[in-house]
């Protein structure tokens, strides 16, 4: 008859039973446990805590005065920290160049710059542009550079129905300004690729911003 190991006291055939297994098992969570306590008591139980950060500036539910920086002008306004910052622009501050269209992110129209850089007015809330640099369509017709692309739109037919051109406008800007006179087309296209038209002037648009760009370089 053959003979089996006992699972329990009886030597397996690898050497070790189950029952040394479980304690080495234990020997080894106690040495862990008697380290961690030197490592304790070298570093003291009354050791002082880490400090804290900040505490986290609590706004709301009931609304908020903030101030927007919005085309180079503090403008103060009570919002609720649920408006976003497209509601707040055409609202109470009548800054109605940004349009509302998808309010989802997803069309370009309400297309402002934020410290230069283009966003989604309708995917941002009012609360976080404070203390930021906001710029609408209104305040780039105010340069020289946006006055010529202004002209530059009219002349070249680059909008139909209006409706996204501020937000084109905008995102023209913001290439322009980033590139300078040495913008190509490709970086036209990228800087318009958020930006849908419904009536398909995007020839127009590029050939008006890129007639810009060639103007600044010294040549039509």
């Amino acid at each position: 008859m053959a003979q089996h190991d006992d699972p329990e006291d009886g030597p397996p055939s690898s050497g070790l039973s189950r029952r040394d297994l479980f304690r080495a098992a234990g020997w080894t969570a106690a040495a862990g446990g008697l380290l961690g306590g030197v490592r304790r008591a070298v570093a003291g139980d009354d050791a002082p805590a880490a400090p804290a950060g900040p505490a986290p500036r609590v706004q709301g539910p009931a609304a908020v005065e903030v101030t927007l920086n919005v085309n180079g002008a503090d403008r103060k306004v009570s919002v609720e920290p649920r408006e976003t910052l497209l509601d707040v622009l055409r609202l109470p501050l009548d800054t109605t160049g940004p349009k509302r269209a998808c309010d989802r992110g997803s069309c370009g129209a309400c297309t402002v710059l934020l410290d230069g850089k283009p966003i989604n007015a309708c995917m941002m809330l009012a609360v976080d542009a404070e203390g930021r640099t906001i710029t609408t369509v209104e305040g780039v017709a105010t340069s020289a550079a946006g006055q010529a692309l202004v002209a530059e739109f009219v002349k070249k037919d680059a909008l139909q129905c209006g409706f996204c051109t501020p937000g084109m406008l905008t995102s023209c800007a913001s290439a322009i300004a980033a590139h300078g006179a040495s913008v190509t087309e490709a970086q036209l296209r990228e800087a318009t690729c958020g930006n849908l038209c419904r009536c398909g002037t995007y020839p127009h648009v590029l050939a008006a911003a890129s007639a810009v760009a060639a103007a600044a370089r010294g040549g039509r």
